[in-house]
This record gives structure tokens, sequence and C-alpha cells, in this order.
């Protein structure tokens, strides 16, 4: 599988951004996908998760009701919308796919990240 993420950038606090990461390769079809972010100086964590169906959702504590993870089957497309943006979710976030779950460790596939900047 391959994951090619976008939609990063620049935004105030307060702000809205939307991530999009399109899977493709024989595998990409209803394949469990995510986002992970890596702030400078710290280790990549868990921010959103969704099944290959689309129905089952999991969410970091520090996000959940602001950011919110969708797809598109047909498109085989991931999104992350994130809203009421705070200084500490700038970091690179990186498309995840191949596992539904919070633990770094056991993605199989990772996309190239896309910074995002909140400023104060």
């Amino acid at each position: 599988v391959q994951l090619q993420a976008s939609g990063g950038g620049l935004v105030q606090a307060g702000g809205s951004l939307r991530l999009s990461c399109v899977a493709s390769g024989r595998d990409a079809y209803r394949t469990p996908m995510g986002w992970f972010r890596q702030a400078p100086g710290k280790e990549r964590e868990f921010v959103a998760t969704i099944s290959g169906n689309g129905v089952g959702k999991l969410y970091a504590d520090s996000v959940k009701g602001r950011f919110t993870i969708s797809r598109d089957l047909v498109k085989n497309t991931e999104y992350l919308q994130m809203n009421s943006l705070k200084p500490e979710d700038t970091a690179v976030y990186y498309c995840a796919a191949g596992y539904y779950g919070s633990d770094s460790n056991a993605v199989y596939y990772w996309g190239q990240g896309t910074q995002v900047t909140v400023s104060s």
C-alpha cells in the first residue's frame, strides 16, 4: 500500500485544517487507516484511526471533540478534519494504514508526513 498525504499548513490557534491521505496498491481497498503525529523532540503519537468499513473510529483523548476522522471508500481516501486547533497540535502528521488501533509499532504502512503548524 502506498500512501500520499496532503493538506498541512500554517494556521492560527482556533482555526481549522483538513488532511487527506490517498491509499493505492493491491491491498489498499478497505484497509484500516489512521493518523499519527510527531512533534520536535517527542515520540510519534496516535491521533485517530478508522476501520476498514468506516464504522469504527478511535481518537486520542487530546483531540476528542475537535478532530474528526472519516473516509471515502470509493476513493480509498481518509480525511482528518481538525477544528479548534491549538499550538500543541503543531507536529508532522503521518498517514497510516493496515492497522486499526493506537500502537504506532503495529502500523504496516506509513505515508510521508505533512507539517501542521498552529501559531498562537
